[in-house]
Order: structure tokens, then C-alpha cells, then sequence
């Protein structure tokens, strides 16, 4: 026997000559899909550069002075005060001027300058196109993450890989279409994955936490060793029967539809996911390629290994994390010894991932993005340390139709501020949808009343930087 189940919109739709269901339909858009798979491909807004990203996340605030921004006048100047104002607001006191501790050279056809921190990374110089004026808002990590991940530092809203799993879905049913390997539990945590608003399949799936080896690095209760497959597929089975027929009666219930979705997802993903995690079949000469053959290098040439296996499985969105517990290139202090351990663990595997996605072809429609919350000041704080700066630091992209060995925009002559061709995170962000083949002011939700987007009002394409 049914119940007379009636939703809100089943009341609107019936009521008023159906001129409220016409109107709330045209509000809900995509919301009104029960019964078609929320992950399915969907249709760009234009023909796209890349199928999916790879974000090579350095949590703590890599100092672009000393890795690819050099700055001449900063050796010159050494130990003298800074020659323009500070910001308004600065995160700690700071002092005069500091020199790098490292030398760049030259590398490539192009000739883009690295520093010596990063020998394995330069060799690849010329298909990495450097965005050396990007700049953000918050000199603090936990908003300055936020602001990175999601294009607010004040308000929980959908994350990036959220945006775009909701705009493009997913090329492999089986697993998330986002996963994030080894994310910080730190400033911001979840919301620097997490779906907000947008539909629940749109969530990002967490592997392991930053606190945990990568060799940990599982989802969790990702098999039932309680009950066989063939009865969970029977249990799924009943439950759609029983919520559909509710559904049919109510009328679409996005969160009813989205649980159920993510049940169907889990219980595919108890054969995807271990198969994609298992590096054990790669052959020794990849694993060394990655860096997995060195205690240093291991821990995130694992991360970057399994990153690569889930990017060639379909998977739209994957974040890699380098990162302790809580900060991982916050070098306050003991500047010199902190930047050298980090850019060793992280140099080699990097440099083997774009080698490996190029041999595969991969990197031909892959987005590769690197990069930190913000940078470091060129002025010291304490004796050889470096404090926050989001006013102007490094990111670079590599793959999908990116002008290798190129440098779009500048910061100023000792790398303090963003000064030429600025590129602000909601820039960044329009722009990495934009070689998605997705328009930044299209791609909206409705949501309290009003449309919402990732890049909210602004957001220009930085068209410069694609071939």
C-alpha cells in the first residue's frame, strides 16, 4: 500500500494552474534529474583543453623567491630595509631584507630560471608555464586555504574538485570522480574538499589524512567482511525499490537521491578502489622513476603513483598533498634547513609523475597545478626565517594545452607584491575551469535564493598562458 507522500514541489506543481512547479522547476535546473546518474559526462560549455586536474598541493606556503621567482635586487639588497610600505596587515613582525640561500640557473630551450632546490623539476622547465603574479587575501593558512580551495576565506562553500565534478561528472562510474590523497586535517579540513551546497556526489573522497604514511593511506571501511557481495547487491536492490517508490510519490528529493547514489558508488568502489591503490604491478624502473626506491622521496612518490593510476582510470579531480600534520613549508624560521628537506621529498617525485603522464599521454589533456595557500615575504622575520605573503607568490600549471617554458606576470622587483598581469585566486580559478572547456560565470548553483558560483563576481581568463 502507498502513503500519500506530497513534497513541497509535488504542492506546487499541482497547485496554481502548475505555474509554481513551471517556476520552481526553472530554479531547480539539474535538481529535478531522479532516476539518471548525477556522474554522468556532462556536455562543456566549450571544447575543452583538458579532461582533469592533478593539484600538487604544498601546504604551508612554498617561498617563490627561493624556488621560481628570482629576484636580483633581493641579492643586492641584502639585509637592508624593504624600500616601498608593508601591507596593512602582516602575519608577525619582519624585518630587513634576506637573500635566498640558493642559487638559479638557467634550464630548457626556454631558459626559465629554477633554484637549485628543485634540479629534478627544471628539467622540465619547458612544459611548465610559471604564474608568478598570483595573489590572494588572507595572510593567514586556515583562510588562506579556504580561499584557494573553495574562492572564499569566510563562508563554507563547494571546493574546487566539487565544482567541477557538478560541471563535467565523471568518465568511471566506479570510482569518485574527486579524490583527495593524503589531505591536512588543519585549517579548514573537510571544507577544503567538501561539496557545501552542491549535490552530495559532488564531495571530494578523502585517502588517508597528512598524518598518516602513504603506505596507510586507504578508504575507510572500504570492504564488509561481514556480509557476502551478492547480499549487499540484494539489500541495495530493495532499498532503491522502497526510496524510488517513495520518490515517485513525493517527488524528487535531492538528498534522499544523493545517499542513495553514494550507497550504489560505495558499494562499486569495494573492487575499483583497492585495484587503483595496489602499485605492487608497477614495474621497479616506474616506482624509481617516482622516487618510491628512497626513504626521502617515498612517502609522496607513493601519493603521486597512485595519483597517475586514478587520473588514467577517469577520475576528474585529484589532489596530492605534501604535508605533516599541521605545516609543512612554514618556515618562520631555520628557513634554509626546512625548504631543503621539503623540496627533497617532493623534487624527484614530481619530475618522474610529468615524465610519466608525457610518456603515457596523458599530460596532453591533464592539468597539472602546483603550488601553495600563498608565499613567503623577501623580508626576513626573525633571523632566517620568512613570514606569510598571499600578495604576490608563484603557482605554475604544466599539460593541456599550457605554454611550456613560459613566466605569465610578475611580482615586483624583490617579490613582495603582485605587479604585472595580476592573477588573483578567482582568476586562477576561471581560468583552470576555462581549460575544462566550462565558463566560470555559467557554472552556477541556486542556492538560498540567489545563483551561486566558484569564482562568485569575478574571475578573469588568463587566455595568455594556453597555446
Amino acid at each position: 500500500m502507498r502513503f500519500p507522500y506530497q513534497s513541497r514541489r509535488s504542492l506546487l506543481q499541482q497547485s496554481a494552474v502548475g505555474f509554481g512547479g513551471l517556476a520552481l522547476n526553472a530554479i531547480l535546473g539539474r535538481e529535478g534529474l531522479a532516476g539518471q546518474n548525477p556522474l554522468a559526462p556532462q556536455k562543456t560549455h566549450h571544447r575543452p583543453r583538458a579532461k582533469r586536474v592533478v593539484f600538487l598541493f604544498m601546504k604551508g606556503g612554498p617561498s617563490h623567491v627561493d624556488t621560481f621567482d628570482p629576484k636580483p635586487l633581493l641579492d643586492r639588497d641584502h639585509g637592508k630595509p624593504l624600500p616601498f610600505d608593508l601591507p596593512k596587515v602582516t602575519f608577525a613582525k619582519q624585518g630587513n631584507l634576506l637573500k635566498s640561500p640558493w642559487k638559479f640557473k638557467q634550464y630548457g630551450e626556454s631558459g626559465l630560471p629554477v633554484s637549485e632546490l628543485f634540479p629534478n623539476v627544471a628539467k622540465h622547465v619547458d612544459d611548465i608555464c610559471m604564474l608568478r603574479s598570483v595573489h590572494g587575501t588572507n595572510p593567514a593558512h586556515g583562510g588562506a586555504l579556504l580561499k584557494l580551495h573553495t574562492g572564499t576565506d569566510q563562508f563554507v562553500r563547494p571546493s574546487l574538485g566539487s565544482w567541477l565534478t557538478y560541471g563535467l561528472g565523471t568518465e568511471n562510474e566506479n570510482l569518485p570522480a574527486f579524490v583527495t590523497i593524503c589531505p591536512t586535517l588543519a585549517h579548514g579540513g573537510v571544507n577544503n574538499w567538501g561539496a557545501a551546497f552542491l549535490p552530495a556526489h559532488c564531495q571530494g573522497t578523502p585517502i588517508g589524512n597528512a598524518s598518516l604514511p602513504s603506505t596507510q593511506a586507504k578508504v575507510k571501511h572500504i570492504r564488509n567482511h561481514r556480509i557476502k557481495s551478492t547480499l549487499q547487491r540484494k539489500q541495495l536492490d530493495l532499498l532503491g525499490d522502497l526510496n524510488r517508490d517513495f520518490i515517485e510519490s513525493a517527488g524528487a528529493e535531492q538528498a534522499l537521491e544523493g545517499r542513495l547514489n553514494s550507497f550504489e558508488l560505495a558499494y562499486r568502489m569495494q573492487t575499483a578502489m583497492p585495484e587503483v591503490q595496489a602499485i605492487s604491478g608497477e614495474s621497479p624502473a616506474t616506482k624509481k622513476r617516482y622516487g618510491i626506491d628512497d626513504p626521502v622521496t617515498e612517502d609522496f612518490g607513493r601519493q603521486c603513483l597512485m595519483a597517475r593510476r586514478f587520473l588514467e582510470r577517469g577520475v576528474r579531480f585529484v589532489q596530492v598533498t605534501h604535508s605533516d600534520s599541521f605545516v609543512q613549508w612554514d618556515q618562520h624560521g631555520n628557513l634554509y634547513q626546512g625548504h631543503s628537506k621539503n623540496a627533497a621529498e617532493v623534487d624527484r617525485p614530481i619530475a618522474g609523475f610529468l615524465e610519466d603522464l608525457k610518456a603515457r599521454g596523458l599530460l596532453e589533456d591533464t592539468l597539472v597545478l602546483w603550488g601553495g595557500e600563498f608565499g613567503r615575504t623577501p623580508t626576513a622575520q626573525g633571523k632566517d626565517g620568512r613570514d606569510h605573503n598571499p600578495h604576490g607568490f608563484t603557482m605554475w600549471m604544466a599539460g593541456a594545452g599550457v605554454k611550456g617554458g613560459t613566466a605569465y606576470g610578475s611580482t615586483d622587483d624583490y617579490g613582495y607584491y603582485a605587479a604585472e598581469n595580476k592573477m588573483h585566486v578567482h582568476d586562477l580559478h576561471a581560468t583552470i575551469l576555462h581549460a575544462l572547456g566550462l565558463d566560470h560565470e555559467r557554472l552556477t548553483y541556486r542556492y538560498a535564493g540567489r545563483d551561486f558560483r566558484l569564482t562568485d563576481v569575478d574571475g578573469v581568463v588568463a587566455k595568455e598562458i594556453f597555446s
